[in-house]
């Protein structure tokens, strides 16, 4: 009874958080409207030209094969940072020593300028999706590291004492304890990586001419087409609100979930560096 109540309330909850979005995204719409009354289509497109433009270029085939092919450049470098960065972040978390080795490395990359990353890549590289993926590997990779090494660095040692003089098995102690805490701080990291993966991805293809909704920027500021890039970054706003809103929010609530629910959350909150 009280578990179906549960997912009554957090059903609702996230309902309740859906509206919040569609009332934020009505009132940029009118301030979109707004904007295009001021400054005319040459500056600030119409919503309707703009929706009416991506739709004749979804009809035409051209939008699907951009999102698939910006899609792959992004999720295959996010997915190397993510790898990379949480296993670095971790060791770091972990041991002192990996922390002052490995801590100045990711500051200094998290420092270069993620367009100077897309130059350099596209020296080394060329013109490919190679080049894409790299730089939104090297731009994203600092960020999941800061998040697993700051969840690694605040595990609660005394619940690990406390779980040996048990005896509780190591799979039961790294599936209910270990992993849901270490996400818990990995989550936000990789969040932001997720979004800042697809506005790099954009970028360096737009820089690079390797395919995609870059790409398609590109040609439509060729064209100077200001509808047609309107379109384009529709079709990336969408692709970020679909992501954000149909796999990482339930993650995010499942994740509030558990930090409510466990005991002494407080004081591992309260932890850090």
């Amino acid at each position: 009874m009280e578990e179906g109540r549960g997912r009554a309330l957090r059903a609702l909850d996230y309902m309740w958080g859906g509206w919040g979005a569609a009332s934020s995204l009505l009132l940029l719409t009118a301030l979109w409207e707004a904007g295009h009354a001021a400054y005319g289509t040459l500056v600030l497109p119409s919503p309707r030209d703009t929706v009416a433009s991506l739709w004749d270029m979804s009809a035409a085939g051209k939008v699907l094969p951009a999102i698939l092919e910006t899609s792959r450049n992004a999720l295959g470098g996010f997915l190397s940072a993510t790898v990379a960065g949480g296993i670095l972040g971790g060791m770091a978390g972990a041991s002192d020593m990996m922390r002052r080795l490995l801590q100045p490395i990711a500051t200094l990359l998290l420092g270069i300028p993620a367009i100077a990353w897309v130059v350099l890549a596209l020296l080394w590289f060329g013109g490919t999706g190679a080049a894409v993926s790299f730089t939104v590997l090297i731009t994203t990779a600092p960020i999941v590291f800061a998040g697993a090494a700051q969840g690694a660095r605040t595990l609660d040692g005394s619940l690990r004492r406390m779980a040996r003089s048990f005896r509780v098995p190591a799979t039961t102690l790294i599936r209910d304890v270990y992993l849901p805490h270490m996400l818990s701080y990995l989550f936000p990291a990789l969040a932001t990586g997720l979004a800042l993966s697809w506005k790099v991805t954009v970028m360096a293809e737009l820089l690079s001419g390797a395919g995609g909704i870059g790409d398609g920027l590109a040609v439509a500021r060729v064209q100077v087409d200001t509808v047609k890039a309107m379109a384009w970054v529709l079709a990336v706003v969408g692709l970020l609100l679909a992501v954000e809103y149909l796999m990482l929010e339930p993650i995010r609530r499942h994740l509030q979930v558990w930090r409510r629910e466990m005991p002494g959350s407080g004081d591992i909150q309260a932890g850090g560096f």
